[in-house]
């Protein structure tokens, strides 16, 4: 029996199996044998879930044959994704077709069909998550056909799937909407807490991008806004001073390992919300040196995304994967849920169903359709049937 953790080492399973297909038959021959043992089946990418998504004792589908990037539709800028691509082998194909991505996070390890699956997103009060650029998905379903869907054809199905938290069905590949490349110009500054704290709205409106970290036990902030340029890329690069091809200065290096979580908070709260954390830490974990980081998504129509309906600021507390992360992490929760907080879904939480239920308005609908889909359960492990309604 093969084991498997995850990015972090922090999770770990004994699948039945791990089974690396390497074409779209083999998949559906896959499920089909899947469900004839009885045993559930799950999808793996980059393994960089903090969440125990992937972790089961049935059938994991590891998806790494399934990279790779074409033009499905140069006038609309509309690319095709396979399942398994990481987001770092983005960037060089889409720059030779004067495409880029509209906007990515500042990790770019993760594969595709990961980042669906959670709502990743980077930052900038007008741009939205991964999901939200999703327009069209191509699934294997549980009992057996490959379907295409976006908005107009099997629309709920859609809707379902580009957030589907693995749970809808195998996605092979996705198409999403691009952009023309782009070049951006990095800057780095110090500033104190509380007056970063009251000038986020103004950072936010002033820069295509603006976040910033905080280390407890330090007065002032580390923040950074990243906008679009027309001077050409400068060479060797500098993290804090980059300028050059978007997917060159989006993404950072994390080599450090960790474990997190992550809320997103209506964007008129995020101020408040990350201020009685710090007085939290400050109070009751004196020790604790990881940073909190604060960021801005646009409001999207994605039923389970973080940010459906509300502009939003999303906080991330880090741990390093050595320590007890649950007591820090419980104590901030109750701070993000008195702020009305969503939380990533490829983070730590701890809540339940009904909780969730009165976070997402269309938390509902999407186990209606799911289950519609998969009526057995078959794309459901341990932690998410869990949360079956």
């Amino acid at each position: 029996m093969e084991s498997w953790r995850n990015w972090s080492g922090k999770l770990h399973a004994e699948p039945r199996e791990i089974l690396r297909p390497a074409s779209e038959d083999a998949v559906v021959a896959e499920i089909a044998r899947a469900h004839d043992a009885g045993a559930s089946v799950r999808c793996v990418g980059a393994a960089h879930s903090h969440a125990p998504l992937a972790v089961t004792d049935g059938h994991l589908l590891d998806m790494e044959a399934f990279a790779g990037v074409a033009v499905a539709d140069r006038d609309r800028r509309i690319v095709t994704v396979g399942a398994g691509t990481r987001l770092y082998q983005l960037g060089v194909p889409l720059r030779a077709e004067g495409l880029g991505l509209v906007n990515m996070g500042d990790i770019n390890r993760q594969a595709i069909a990961g980042v669906i699956a959670t709502g990743t997103h980077g930052t900038g009060e007008t741009l939205k998550n991964f999901s939200s650029a999703v327009v069209g998905l191509r699934i294997a379903l549980a009992d057996g056909p490959v379907v295409e869907c976006d908005a107009e054809h099997d629309g709920e199905l859609f809707q379902a799937a580009r957030l589907g938290l693995g749970s809808v069905g195998v996605v092979l590949s996705a198409n999403l909407a691009v952009r023309e490349a782009y070049r951006l110009r990095e800057g780095i500054w110090l500033e104190d807490l509380d007056s970063v704290l009251a000038r986020t709205t103004e950072f936010g409106a002033a820069h295509r991008h603006f976040e910033f970290f905080w280390f407890p036990g330090r007065a002032k902030a580390v923040c950074k806004h990243i906008d679009e340029t027309q001077d050409p890329p400068e060479y060797p690069m500098r993290e804090g001073a980059r300028v050059g091809w978007s997917f060159e200065v989006l993404p950072s290096h994390r080599p450090d390992k960790h474990t997190e979580m992550e809320y997103s908070v209506p964007a008129e709260r995020g101020p408040a919300c990350f201020a009685e954390l710090r007085d939290l830490l400050t109070r009751d974990f004196p020790d604790f040196t990881w940073p909190l980081e604060y960021r801005t998504v646009a409001a999207d129509d994605v039923w389970l995304s973080m940010a459906h309906g509300r502009s939003t600021v999303t906080i991330s507390v880090h741990q390093d994967v050595g320590l007890d992360d649950e007591p820090v992490f419980r104590a901030c929760e109750e701070v993000f849920l008195r702020h009305e907080g969503r939380p990533h879904w490829g983070k730590v939480h701890y809540l339940g169903g009904d909780t969730l239920a009165e976070r997402y308005p269309q938390w509902h609908d999407w186990w209606r359709v799911r289950d519609a889909y998969d009526p057995t359960g078959l794309f459901l492990n341990e932690a998410m049937a869990a949360l079956r309604p």
